[in-house]
């Protein structure tokens, strides 16, 4: 087992704070996961899933605010924060199957399931495949089908497209980083200014760091084509077709200033729940735990509660 150094302490953000990493077996490879700090053992279990791009770190302060409640455990997914691919297991279905193995090998009951965009569509996927897995769901701009055209759908189209994909990523790649991390910023969230500025400098030094990956450009690639094949899947088989399959309760989280998951689609996300609960913050971006945890930690306990 590997161990990490984390930042901590009441004089740091909750989420600039690291969680405690350590490495686990799993579909024969490692797979590097954060344990909540502080969360006692006889608490229910909870699992954090990031989204593309993204990585544990991406749930630092909620998971944070939430140890009282819940012992959660965050993965970096296969190709992305320090986990290196997994053959087989780049696809949202692959990945959902992947959860589920670690379920079982790290709580063997059912979880408080939280993911965020490509995560979010992973963990609908895991509910609608496994219910007996999961105790709740909440889904913070969860990456589901949406047939409307937008800048953003063009560009993701472009990155998930074969040989078009790579020129687009080595092209980004030879912009200087500071250019490239106001863009990232300015996609990701609401309002970059509201975060305090050690959260900026952690997301700044992930995202040096995941430049140095080797296999970094496959993986997003890898991952923007799962994203854009379930949202071509037949519909019977689509994403909407398991969230109608889906019987734990359900929280929904949208942001009105998301630039990657089109807000409006959030009315017929929750028609398609059979239990389906809605956040609605006008203010927020694509990762609503990270700008607003507090409101996702209180819409959470009301789920539960």
């Amino acid at each position: 087992m590997e161990s990490y150094g984390a930042v901590t302490g009441a004089s740091v953000p909750l989420g600039a704070q690291e969680w405690p990493a350590r490495t686990v077996r799993i579909a024969g490879g490692e797979l590097l996961v954060r344990d909540t700090p502080g969360a006692a053992k006889e608490l229910p279990p909870a699992l954090f899933v990031h989204g593309l791009g993204g990585s544990s770190l991406n749930w630092t302060a909620l998971g944070l605010l939430l140890n009282d409640t819940v012992r959660g455990l965050a993965p970096d997914l296969p190709g992305f924060g320090r986990t290196p691919p997994l053959p087989g297991v780049s696809g949202i279905r692959q990945q959902a199957e992947l959860l589920s193995h670690l379920i079982d090998s790290e709580f063997g009951q059912p979880v408080h399931l939280f993911g965020n965009s490509m995560g979010g569509a992973a963990a609908v996927a895991l509910a609608a495949q496994h219910p007996e897995q999961v105790a709740s769901l909440t889904l913070i701009s969860p990456a589901l089908p949406d047939p409307r055209a937008s800048a953003i759908a063009v560009w993701f189209t472009a990155l998930a497209t074969p040989r078009l994909g790579k020129v687009v990523l080595e092209r980004s790649a030879r912009l200087p980083f500071d250019r490239r991390l106001k863009a990232g910023m300015s996609m990701i969230f609401g309002d970059p200014r509201s975060l305090a500025p050690e959260v900026l400098q952690a997301y700044e030094k992930e995202l040096r760091r995941r430049d140095s990956q080797p296999w970094g450009y496959e993986a997003t690639m890898e991952a923007a084509r799962s994203v854009l094949f379930s949202s071509l899947a037949p519909p019977r088989r689509s994403l909407w077709a398991d969230a109608a399959r889906v019987r734990c309760p359900v929280q929904l989280v949208y942001g009105g200033k998301d630039r990657l998951v089109n807000a409006k689609i959030r009315t017929k996300a929750q028609r398609s729940f059979p239990d389906a609960r809605l956040l609605y913050l006008p203010k927020s971006g694509h990762v609503a735990q990270m700008e607003h945890p507090q409101e996702v930690e209180r819409a959470f306990r009301q789920l539960i509660g």
